[in-house]
């Protein structure tokens, strides 16, 4: 498996217990501009119904460094479709960044920790479809190596590159990136040669849109 491909294996750690907040202001520098970053344990329930299969819906990651649109496919993958959208409506990923930037592959976010272990305390699991290819704007669901393809909890990627190609259909489906695919392009231009961002990037706020 290449290297890229083990990127997105990530050791998601199991149910966590405790609920902390803590704010933790990344670069050191003191400069006010620098966006801050929540970290959190989270022990949420499984999610109960948020989105129907097949329903119109997409989620608004407002960024600092711009806005995007993920437009969910709930006809392919219903499951982790609301999940994630439970998710969002918990407001569980405002205040998290992305910890790992892999230019012309990934941008990687959702982690509680920011550490790639944390999680939201619960699982979900759906296979993807078999003709599943990571294209440029494509969004899935990270996964640990030990579990079943299509096991998810928070951890998210959206492809940004060729490197997409070389993973196989085991992450989960959650959708297609439909407006501000550029703003994710320039998150991804922020990762170093160790995966790590080279400028903290925060989700500021997600939103659930439904048709």
């Amino acid at each position: 498996m290449s290297d890229r491909a083990k990127l997105l294996i990530i050791g998601v750690s199991g149910t966590v217990l405790a609920v902390v907040l803590a704010l933790v202001l990344l670069g050191g520098d003191g400069d006010s501009d620098t966006p801050e970053v929540v970290t959190k344990q989270g022990n949420l329930d499984p999610p109960g119904r948020v989105i129907a299969p097949g329903q119109a819906a997409s989620v608004v990651m407002e960024t600092s460094e711009g806005s995007f649109t993920i437009e969910l496919d709930t006809d392919a993958a219903p499951k982790t479709t609301n999940s994630f959208a439970y998710l969002v409506e918990e407001g569980f990923y405002d205040g998290l960044g992305f910890h790992r930037i892999v230019p012309d592959f990934v941008i990687q976010g959702g982690d509680p920790l920011g550490d790639g272990t944390g999680g939201p305390g619960f699982k979900t699991v759906e296979k993807p479809p078999a003709d599943l290819t990571y294209e440029p704007g494509v969004v899935a669901m990270a996964r640990a190596g030990d579990e079943r393809p299509g096991t998810s909890g928070s951890q998210f990627f959206v492809v940004t590159g060729a490197g997409g190609a070389s993973l196989p259909p085991d992450y989960a489906l959650v959708g297609r990136v439909s407006d501000g695919l550029d703003v994710v392009e320039e998150i991804g231009a922020l990762g170093a040669a160790d995966e790590q961002p080279t400028r903290t990037v925060v989700i500021e706020r997600a939103t659930l849109q439904t048709g």
